[in-house]
């Protein structure tokens, strides 16, 4: 029985659906239980030689998928949270000091994050007016960073957002739309400074 089909069953019963959450994750935390971070060893797929710093918050349940390739680093004081939608790091990556990366997400490989920066598929919804924004769920939008990208300090990727091979985001910037390949952007929100193929 695949990942999916179990997702499938757990819809249709959402008594057991809510227990095995319950289970897995602490709500008033929003990360995964004690014992379930214990066990992510087992369930994380990670590359040969790849180092994730001791300080990291690692909120990646069991129930999507969290990989980091070959040679890959996640420094010091990040947060990496697959809960609401997968996080893929290709090869030769690295996530810088403080960053924070939100699924679903994926990096491709030989990019570079610099410090601060924050990469989120997650936004809140507050379309109406007349119930609390807690009370209106959340939606995702996948996030794709192509191979050979260099992202500069406190940057933010919002949602949606696919950003091309050999791309630079300034430090800064606010990548609100779409990045074609071989762009310099930056601002708020980020444009195409120059190309560079």
């Amino acid at each position: 029985m695949n990942t999916e089909s179990i997702r499938q069953k757990l819809k249709q019963s959402p008594g057991l659906k809510h227990a095995i959450h319950w289970l897995i994750m602490n709500r008033r935390d929003a990360r995964p239980r004690w014992y379930v971070r214990l066990l992510a060893p087992l369930y994380q797929q990670r590359g040969c030689h790849s180092k994730i710093y001791s300080s990291v918050r690692m909120d990646t349940p069991p129930y999507r998928r969290f990989s980091i390739g070959r040679r890959s680093v996640v420094e010091s004081f990040s947060c990496i949270n697959n809960a609401v939608g997968d996080v893929i790091i290709g090869d030769y990556t690295r996530i810088g000091l403080h960053n924070t990366v939100i699924g679903p997400v994926t990096i491709g490989s030989h990019v570079h994050l610099a410090q601060g920066v924050t990469v989120t598929a997650l936004n809140h919804n507050f379309e109406d007016p007349g119930r609390r924004i807690d009370e209106l769920g959340i939606s995702t939008k996948q996030v794709v960073i192509g191979d050979d990208v260099w992202i500069g300090a406190n940057a933010v990727v919002l949602p949606g957002v696919t950003i091309g091979t050999h791309c630079v985001v300034a430090a800064g910037a606010a990548v609100t739309k779409d990045v074609p390949d071989g762009c310099v952007v930056g601002g708020v929100p980020a444009r195409v400074i120059k190309k560079l193929i």
